[in-house]
Formats: C-alpha cells, sequence, structure tokens
C-alpha cells in the first residue's frame, strides 16, 4: 500500500518563512485531520503534496518517487480546495466528464447517486450556481475520482449544516466501499471528531502534534477551580494554556496528576475541538 511521505519541508514567501521543517507520512486508507490556524500552511502543504506549488527545501515523495512534475503520481492525488480545477463557463456534466478523462476514471454510480442526494442541476455553468453548490459540485468530483489520495482544503464552504451532515455521512460511505486516504483540513474541528482516525496539529510552522484521534482526545483535560488549588495540583504538570475569570483558573493540559484531585478542584475531558484551541492559542493567525 502506498505512503506519502513529508521530510523537513520548508516554504518561504519572500522574508517570511511559513513552514520550518514539517515531517509527517500518510499512510494508506485513513482519515487525517489536518489542523491549524490561519495563517500556519496547511493550504500551502496540501498544495506542495499535490504539485501546485513547490518546497522551498525538503522533499515529498509517495512510494520513494518524487511528487513534484511526476504525473503518474499526481493521477493518484486530488486536491480539492477554494480554486476551480476547470473554467467555471463549463456545465456541471461538462466538469464531472472531464474529470473521468483527466484522471482515467470516475465513479458515475456514486456521482448520479450524489447528484440526487444534493439536488445538483447538471446542465447549469458552474459560475451559475452558488458558493454552496459549487462547493458541492467540487465534492462530488473528489469523491469520485479514483485518486488513492484525497486532500480537502475547508471542503464544506458555504454549506448549510444539513448538507454538511450530508457531505460527512457520505464520505463515511464511500470510505467504507472503497477505502482511500482523505486528508481534511477545517476549520469545523467538531464536526469532523467522529470521522478522522488521525490528526496533525500544524503550528509555529513545524507538526506539533501527530497521534491517533482516540488517544489524543484521551488525554485531553480541562482542570477547573480555585487559582491556588490549581495550580498546587498540576505543579509538576505541563499546561497548554489556561484562563482566568476572578479567583477561578481554568487550565488545559494532556496530562493530569496521578494523585486525585481535591475537591475543589474539577477535572474534566476536552472534545478535539477544545484541545485544538489550547494547543494552538499563541500561534500566528495572518492567512496562508
Amino acid at each position: 500500500m502506498s505512503e506519502i511521505t513529508i521530510k523537513q519541508v520548508t516554504k518561504r514567501y519572500g522574508a517570511k518563512q511559513v513552514l520550518k521543517g514539517v515531517d509527517l507520512n500518510l499512510a494508506a486508507e485513513h482519515i487525517y485531520a489536518l489542523l491549524g490556524r490561519n495563517g500556519v500552511g496547511k493550504s500551502t502543504l496540501l498544495r506542495m503534496i499535490n504539485n501546485r506549488t513547490l518546497a522551498t527545501s525538503g522533499s515529498i515523495t509517495m512510494d520513494g518517487q518524487s511528487v513534484v512534475d511526476n504525473e503518474t503520481i499526481q493521477n493518484r492525488v486530488y486536491l480539492m480546495n477554494d480554486s476551480p480545477l476547470y473554467p467555471i463557463d463549463k456545465t456541471v456534466s461538462w466538469h464531472f466528464h472531464t474529470a473521468k478523462l483527466m484522471f482515467g476514471g470516475f465513479d458515475e454510480a456514486l456521482a448520479a447517486h450524489l447528484v440526487k442526494a444534493f439536488h445538483v442541476d447538471q446542465t447549469r455553468q458552474l459560475r451559475q450556481l452558488s458558493t454552496g453548490f459549487k462547493t458541492i459540485v467540487k465534492l462530488i468530483i473528489a469523491l469520485c475520482v479514483p485518486c488513492d489520495f484525497i486532500l480537502l482544503d475547508e471542503p464544506v464552504l458555504g454549506l448549510d449544516a444539513p448538507n454538511r451532515e450530508q457531505f460527512y455521512q457520505e464520505l463515511l460511505a464511500t470510505y467504507a466501499q472503497r477505502p482511500r486516504t482523505f486528508v481534511i483540513a477545517t476549520h469545523l474541528i467538531e464536526e469532523i471528531a467522529t470521522l478522522v482516525d488521525h490528526v496533525f496539529v500544524l503550528a509555529h510552522g513545524v507538526v506539533t502534534i501527530d497521534e491517533a484521534a482516540e488517544t489524543l482526545q484521551a488525554r485531553g483535560r480541562a482542570v477547573s477551580g480555585p487559582h491556588q488549588a490549581v495550580a498546587t495540583y498540576l505543579a509538576e504538570t505541563p499546561i497548554l494554556s489556561q484562563t482566568t475569570m476572578g479567583q477561578l483558573t481554568t487550565a488545559y493540559t494532556m496530562n493530569v496528576p496521578a494523585t486525585p484531585a481535591p475537591a475543589a478542584v474539577q477535572v474534566t475531558a476536552l472534545n478535539l475541538q477544545q484541545l485544538f484551541i489550547a494547543l494552538t492559542r499563541e500561534d500566528e493567525s495572518d492567512a496562508v
């Protein structure tokens, strides 16, 4: 089974270095979350995997072969983002047909199902569609192309809650029928928490978290109580971040002491979104 390996990848835009040495592996048949605040380079990294922009240094390979200018490998990778891949003055059906020609295959039965499920008019030009329906068309292509690695950069842009839920259900259904690797970069973290099985957190130009989603969420804790009681209880414990209101403090940590918390202190689990906020509270927020 194939694997994409990213080693010490950097990216510089003029004087600004966005990525400072990214290392990660994308194994076959996983659904990954790629999380990070605005500007940390998530979109840049996905574009580099898909050969739409080049790394300043480092390497990105699939099964030992560079992804750069490698048509065979790029036919196995599909990136869905906010940029249209084909001309927007063409009809939806034209976009589907062109995807089939470009990638050597297209799941027409699944596309027909998704067109019906999302009420897509295939006779309309892409530019005539709302933002939400443009997104739906791009998602249908992403789910139907015969690629082994599907990169989804903010995949539910413009979708209302029912359509977002429908998309998540369709993604899981097609993954169950034909497992391949999905990488989802999104700000709607809580919505994908039950989809993903592995989490990458990108911060300060590097990958700071590379862990199974279940393990990661099992470790995250919020410790709340009077400031001094929390400080004493966590005196030997690394704290990700903390907030204080009056005399009460809430500290966020990946580890809690083995000893029981004092009566005045409450320890609760963190969901994936809360944990992400705690992990990235101090990051930059300039968009890239």
